[in-house]
């Protein structure tokens, strides 16, 4: 550890800064102008060619590409599927959750819908929150409310409100998936308009 502060000094704008000014405090120790306190002339230079050296640029945070993104977000999804295994839902919730999940499967598979994906960076963004929070809570805020309503038997059940949970969920997912086909539309559309004019160009 201090190995590594000291090599960032040595090549830090301070140190360089200062060891120009050093220098200069040497040229003139050569010329006789320093006299027998050259050495505190050429300490002075030097501290202060650091002290007026601007900071160092502090290097910029890094983040996961996104196609690293995209690909933890299959491991979670991959984790999530697993979870939903082990939970038994009623015949029309399952339906819908089966369809959501066939949904974000064809979205995360390799290819051009995943490729256009990793471009949208609010997509991956609602995509991340529908598996990683939405889902997970919707299914397990049925899973702890199921056993309550045993006791309350006037109350809505339950799997009336992950349904339309559900519902809701999907119809984003469909939204997403429908939003990255007009993209990829549009897309096609000005390259066709761009060959067009080329050809039609002198």
């Amino acid at each position: 550890m201090a190995t590594s502060k000291i090599l960032r000094y040595v090549e830090s704008r301070k140190n360089l800064t200062g060891c120009v000014f050093g220098l200069a405090g040497l040229g003139l120790t050569l010329t006789g102008l320093a006299g027998t306190y050259w050495p505190v002339v050429v300490a002075g230079l030097y501290g202060a060619g650091a002290l007026i050296a601007p900071p160092d640029r502090p290097d910029a945070p890094d983040f996961a590409q996104p196609s690293e993104q995209l690909e933890e977000l299959r491991r979670d999804f991959a984790t999530l599927t697993d979870y939903l295994t082990e939970v038994s839902l009623p015949p029309p919730a399952a339906a819908r959750l089966t369809d959501l999940n066939e949904l974000i499967t064809s979205l995360l598979d390799p290819g051009w819908v995943a490729d256009a994906l990793i471009t949208d960076p609010e997509a991956v963004h609602s995509l991340s929150r529908a598996i990683r929070q939405d889902i997970p809570e919707s299914v397990d805020a049925y899973v702890r409310t199921r056993w309550w309503s045993r006791l309350q038997p006037s109350a809505e059940p339950p799997e009336h409100h992950l349904e339309r949970q559900l519902t809701v969920l999907h119809a984003e997912a469909h939204a997403l998936a429908a939003g990255i086909h007009e993209a990829e539309s549009r897309r096609q559309e000005s390259h066709t308009h761009y060959l067009e004019e080329r050809h039609q160009a002198p």
